[in-house]
């Protein structure tokens, strides 16, 4: 079975699929020694790791190489946050999907809203599906094969009446034929379910202090968690604490304690 085929199954079968977020070997290798079934790359903190900050400040050069070297270095299966594509044409993001796919990358994460001048702002429903109409309709037409993953932002942002927002967006989700939706900052037991049971599309939430756990997510119906860029600066963090110890006591005793 490849590697595509087993990513797509993660998705319908009665197991949670628990995704390891990465931006790096490094933390590729700890999560498929763990045990985690897949993989998927946190955009934001590969452009950390790199010097950018999040909203495709990176080139997409830089980030297939990154992503190139995890996919050569792990077997189990790897979707790449793709943000809103990382081109301004039709072509030019179907030209980068193409390049994923030909690597061995089983999916992709797009999403949108849009990051202008630093500032985040959703597309209108208009724009969603004049902006991804064609790029699904080249897919399906050059027959690149890989799993979309469609992250939808009212949550994230903090819209108004993001829950009816979401269900809105997910009639255009499944004209456009995504395989997933994404739901981010979604942490309400009862918008979970009303998200979930409003589509046949497997629906992916997102870590956040408030989620429920894993048990209850899986009654809810969620099929897909991800952790986002939140392990990355827990390690981050937890190195800076440990720099600063070191400092303090002028000893590397407090790295081998």
């Amino acid at each position: 079975m490849t590697n595509i085929q087993i990513f797509r199954d993660l998705h319908t079968n009665d197991d949670l699929l628990l995704v390891g977020n990465v931006w790096n070997v490094q933390s590729a290798k700890i999560y498929e020694q763990l045990g985690y079934k897949a993989l998927a790359t946190s955009s934001s903190a590969v452009a950390n790791s790199l010097g950018y900050q999040d909203g495709e400040e990176m080139s997409f050069d830089e980030y297939y190489y990154i992503v190139e070297r995890i996919i050569k270095s792990v077997k189990i299966p790897l979707s790449v946050d793709l943000e809103g594509g990382y081109g301004n044409t039709s072509d030019q993001v179907i030209s980068n999907i193409s390049k994923l796919a030909a690597i061995g990358v089983v999916g992709i994460n797009i999403e949108d809203s849009v990051v202008i001048d630093g500032a985040r702002r959703l597309l209108t429903q208009e724009e969603l599906y004049e902006k991804f109409q064609p790029i699904m309709a080249g897919l399906k037409e050059k027959h690149i094969e890989i799993f979309v993953n469609f992250r939808t932002d009212p949550f994230l942002l903090g819209i108004e009446n993001p829950v009816e927002e979401t269900l809105q967006r997910i009639t255009i989700f499944e004209k456009l034929g995504v395989d997933g939706i994404f739901v981010p900052c979604i942490t309400s037991e009862n918008d979970i379910k009303t998200i979930v049971n409003a589509t046949e599309t497997p629906v992916n939430v997102m870590c956040m202090p408030d989620l429920p756990n894993f048990e209850i997510l899986k009654n809810l119906g969620v099929k897909r968690i991800s952790s986002g860029n939140f392990l990355n600066g827990y390690i981050y963090n937890r190195l800076e604490d440990a720099g600063r110890e070191v400092l303090a006591k002028q000893s590397f005793s407090p790295i081998f304690m």
